[in-house]
This record gives C-alpha cells, structure tokens and sequence, in this order.
C-alpha cells in the first residue's frame, strides 16, 4: 500500500467511526494571499527568468465542504483565483497570475467550521494546484523567442491557524508546492476565510441557543 492510500485509508476509518454522530456542511471558503510566487517549469537552460511575484491583490474563491465534529472535520474545496498585479521584476515580460488549488484538509478544534463555541484552531492540507504567471500582457519581444505561459500543476501542502465560531472561521496560512519532475515550484503567505452556511445560519435562529 502507497503512502497516499495509507493516508486515505486512516481518514477513511477515522471519519467512519464517527458516522453516527458526524455533522456536514457546506458553504464558500477566500482566500487573500499577502504574497504568492510561482516559478514556472524548467524547459531549457535558456529560459526567461521562470518566476512571478505578487503582493496584496490577490482573490480566490470557490465551494467548500465540511464533514466531521466539534473537535476535527475533513474539508474538501475548490478555489478559482488571481493575482492582479504579479509579475517578474527581474525580467518583466507580462503581468497577473492565476490559480487553481483543489485541496484536503483536516481540521481542528476553531476551525473545524462544526462547532458553535468560539476558539483557536488550525488545520493541515494538501492536493494540487495549477497556476499560471504573465497573464496578461506577454511582451512580444519574448513571445518572438518563444516564451510562453500556460497552467502548470504543483502537488501543495498547507498550514495554517487562526479562531473560528459558529460556520465562520479565520486563519492565517502558508502554502508550498512543487514538481520533482518539472522543478516547477509555488509559495503562499495569506488569510483564508471560511463560511459555512448550516451553522452561520444558526446565529440568526434564536430556536438554536435551546
């Protein structure tokens, strides 16, 4: 057995466990990285310089799920995003960026998203993420040379920690990826929200403090 289907297998027969009593939810998770760099896969010695950087204004959004309990839950979800003002100040050729992280997460006490009382929480995660620097704007210059830009996948590992309360959780969170086979690589500083409706909609029913 894999070390992946080993993972799977032990969240399997956690959450299995927990069948009776599990809570779900469903809802919408942003993310705001602070800063994200992507460095774009190796094709030859020459390349233009592979990396994009990009700070503040940069928005993703995208469904997420909840199932578990107070104390931990597992959270898939899918994010669309983009950075508005990347791009390489080594050598620019373009700007903006996007991205597509599609994750698992396990989450703790806070930010299990399925508890009413408000605490501290973090979380741990991975899957893939498919990105893509020079947006828009590709110099023509370089397009001449034969530079071009298109999504490239990175396996990513996530952490973060932050509080969390009724559906509505807050974190601070950090984000690596790479490919051994295309030393394509991407990191991310940021703060990532989550909502999930079910709960959030327990605030605003007085029946749900009886």
């Amino acid at each position: 057995m894999s070390l992946r289907q080993y993972t799977f297998a032990l969240i399997f027969l956690f959450f299995g466990a927990q069948t009776v009593s599990a809570q779900f939810g469903i809802g919408l998770t942003f993310n705001n990285d602070i800063y994200h760099r992507f460095t774009n896969p190796k094709v030859t010695e020459d390349d233009a310089y592979r990396s994009a950087g990009s700070a503040i204004l940069n928005f993703a959004i995208g469904p997420k799920i909840w199932v578990g309990g107070n104390n931990v839950s597992l959270s898939v979800e899918g994010l669309a995003g983009i950075g508005v003002l990347g791009f390489a100040v080594k050598d620019y050729k373009g700007m903006g960026t996007s991205y597509f992280p599609i994750m698992a997460k396990l989450n703790f006490n806070g930010l299990s998203a399925l508890d009413k009382e408000g605490r501290v929480g973090f979380f741990v995660g991975g899957g893939i993420q498919y990105s893509r620097t020079e947006l828009y704007g590709l110099r023509d210059s370089y397009a001449v040379e034969g530079t071009t830009r298109s999504l490239f996948p990175t396996y990513v590992a996530q952490v973060g920690c932050g509080f969390g309360i009724s559906g509505f959780a807050l974190a601070g969170t950090l984000k690596y990826g790479w490919n051994k086979e295309t030393k394509a690589n991407v990191m991310a500083l940021g703060m990532q929200w989550d909502f999930n409706a079910p709960m959030l909609k327990k605030i605003a029913n007085p029946a749900s403090a009886l």
